[in-house]
């Protein structure tokens, strides 16, 4: 089993290939950012010189993923980037640029972990009394699918769909005397 605490190496031969060394087999770069997107953090050495190419390869899996018009940067960030390689900034840049991606990644999981533990429209005051009403509806609606008619104009289960009538009408007025008194 991978260790997935630990960065995936990835080493890149002579002859450019590059090779998972926890798959033992040869991936691309369109692989290597599947992992990225998995949340797996991802290291490029090269075999000979142990040099570390990650910088490089993301570099280019993000100007590939440009050229196909998958736009992620506008323009003016990439002409602010440029800039900043050629100024004293270069030094706050990166800093800046981690910590606001930290920023983000860090509201995102916090919006994701509240969405996934509460349900914002069952805390709607009513919220259970339409579900009911929803449910008698479609019970209602689909109560003589699938029977056949008795005779001309003949229902079987008519009797059973005036009860579901009459007990959606009554869940619809006690839906709205509940929302008269919190209208008030």
């Amino acid at each position: 089993m991978a260790d997935t605490d630990k960065p995936l190496l990835i080493k890149r031969y002579a002859s450019r290939r590059l090779y998972n060394t926890e798959t033992s087999d040869y991936v691309t770069l369109e692989d290597i950012a599947g992992f990225i997107r998995a949340g797996r953090e991802v290291q490029i050495v090269d075999l000979k010189s142990g040099d570390d190419l990650t910088r490089q390869y993301l570099l280019q899996i993000v100007a590939e993923h440009e050229s196909k018009g998958e736009s992620v940067l506008p323009i003016n960030v990439l002409t602010d980037l440029v800039r900043s390689y050629t100024t004293q900034a270069t030094s706050v840049v990166p800093q800046f640029l981690a910590a606001s991606f930290d920023m983000f990644r860090d509201s995102q999981s916090k919006w994701v972990e509240n969405m996934n533990s509460m349900n914002p429209i069952s805390k709607v005051p009513g919220f259970e009394a339409v579900q009911a009403q929803q449910e008698a509806f479609v019970k209602a609606m689909t109560s003589g699918i699938g029977n056949t008619w008795t005779g001309p104009g003949k229902d079987p289960n008519a009797e059973s769909g005036d009860e579901d009538l009459d007990d959606i009408k009554k869940q619809l007025a006690e839906l709205q005397a509940k929302l008269s008194k919190l209208s008030k």
